[in-house]
């Protein structure tokens, strides 16, 4: 079965390339990595929208977050066969399976992020924390609504890097 998938538009942002561009087996350490989140976290991007689909995007500017579905278009083939990650790329926590990491490097790089909606103006809408890099191909966009999810279970490696990026030390 074959799948194509047509952007819808893309992403202006300051981030050009992600370390894991740079280097698959990068070793981020803990503090460098809280401080690097932070930032990316603050940054203000734009979505940039075809405007052939400038209608599609009436009633957006209703929610304070959205959901951006998008491509890496900067991953090699080596990058895209990787099948275990350190997450984060950090060695300190246990190597994992692609699929139960936010890894970018996966079979289908398909990549979401929940990012805090600033603004419309038209086609363009400005975001804060966006990881997207610059120039990466959006495939769709959706509001954030109320998932119910009662009691989500997550391993204590998930648990370990929101202690080491939200803590205050």
């Amino acid at each position: 079965m074959e799948i194509t998938l047509k952007p819808i538009g893309y992403v202006n942002s300051e981030i050009k390339m992600s370390s894991f561009q740079k280097d698959v087996n990068v070793d981020i350490n803990k503090e460098h990595g809280r401080l690097k989140y932070h930032k990316i976290k603050q940054i203000i991007s734009e979505l940039v929208i075809d405007p052939e689909f400038d209608d599609m995007l009436d009633g957006i500017e209703a929610f304070s977050h959205i959901i951006v579905i998008y491509w890496p278009h900067l991953l090699t083939d080596a990058q895209k066969s990787l099948r275990k990650v350190h997450p984060m790329g950090r060695k300190d926590l246990p190597i994992q399976g692609i699929f139960a990491t936010r890894c970018p490097a996966r079979p289908n790089s398909i990549l979401i992020s929940s990012v805090e909606l600033l603004e419309r103006n038209q086609n363009i809408l400005r975001v804060r924390g966006l990881e997207a890099l610059d120039g990466s191909p959006i495939l769709d966009i959706k509001s954030v609504m109320h998932d119910d999810i009662e009691n989500p279970i997550f391993p204590e490696w998930v648990h370990q890097i929101k202690r080491d990026l939200y803590s205050n030390n």
